[in-house]
């Protein structure tokens, strides 16, 4: 339950809230349970402050500093995260469908089990962020930062990853069914059993990417950079490798059926 002084402080505007955060730095703010909705929480320093099971829903937390945050459990549907700093936020089973954290720092945050679906992340960073199982259906995560991401077991169904970085990212058992990657960045990602069934995937850098027992069946495959990918066990049934550049790759028990293959100079 939030501490009615804290609450009471942070309702009294932002001058009074960021004064008394100044003054006493040591205080972590008790605010759960808390409802903020459609508050405007722009810019608010909220470093550190529980919000465990908080209502969020619709408010406005422009560039406001969230991190280290504890958001467990939070409502924070639609919510307004523009450039907020979300940095080693703890929003595990939080629902944050339909907000927008179009270039926030989610770096380290963790976000097992929560709801991004359909939320806009386009260019946000998501460095070492924990994302297993997390709901990210129709999200919007181009150009975002996924570098050394946990995502296994995650849905990304219909996400937009257009050239979005997923270097070194753990994508195994994820779902991405129809996901729209063009141009994305799969250095050494870890694909293993993803299911990427009609995944846009035309000119992804996919070098050294671990794609064992994946599902690429129907996947638009043409022009991507597949050299020294582990494609063992992996299906491509109806898949479209046009101009894929497949030299160096395991293709042991790789089902081809009816896919169209790249010339041959680009497989030997």
């Amino acid at each position: 339950m939030a501490n009615r002084e804290h609450l009471g402080l942070l309702k009294a505007g932002a001058v009074i809230w960021t004064e008394w955060r100044k003054k006493n730095p040591d205080i972590q703010p008790d605010l759960s349970l808390a409802n903020l909705q459609g508050d405007n929480l722009r810019g608010a320093n909220l470093q550190g402050v529980n919000l465990s099971k908080g209502d969020l829903a619709n408010a406005l937390l422009v560039r406001a500093n969230l991190s280290n945050a504890e958001l467990s459990g939070a409502n924070l549907y639609k919510a307004l995260l523009i450039e907020a700093n979300l940095s080693s936020a703890n929003f595990s089973v939080a629902n944050l469908s339909g907000a927008t954290l179009s270039q926030a720092d989610l770096s380290d945050g963790n976000f097992i089990g929560a709801d991004l679906s359909e939320a806009n992340l386009r260019g946000a960073g998501l460095v070492n962020a924990n994302l297993i199982g997390t709901d990210l259906k129709n999200a919007n995560l181009r150009d975002a930062d996924l570098d050394a991401a946990k995502l296994i077991r995650a849905n990304l169904c219909f996400a937009n990853l257009i050239e979005a970085n997923l270097i070194g990212a753990d994508l195994s058992e994820a779902s991405l069914y129809e996901a729209e990657m063009l141009g994305s960045y799969l250095y050494k990602t870890d694909l293993y059993k993803a299911n990427l069934t009609k995944a846009h995937l035309s000119g992804a850098y996919l070098l050294s990417a671990n794609l064992n027992e994946a599902d690429l069946s129907q996947a638009d495959l043409s022009w991507a950079n597949l050299r020294r990918a582990n494609l063992a066990g992996a299906n491509l049934r109806k898949a479209n490798l046009r101009g894929a550049d497949l030299r160096g790759a395991n293709l042991s028990g790789v089902n081809f059926q009816e896919a169209i293959m790249p010339d041959s100079s680009k497989h030997d």
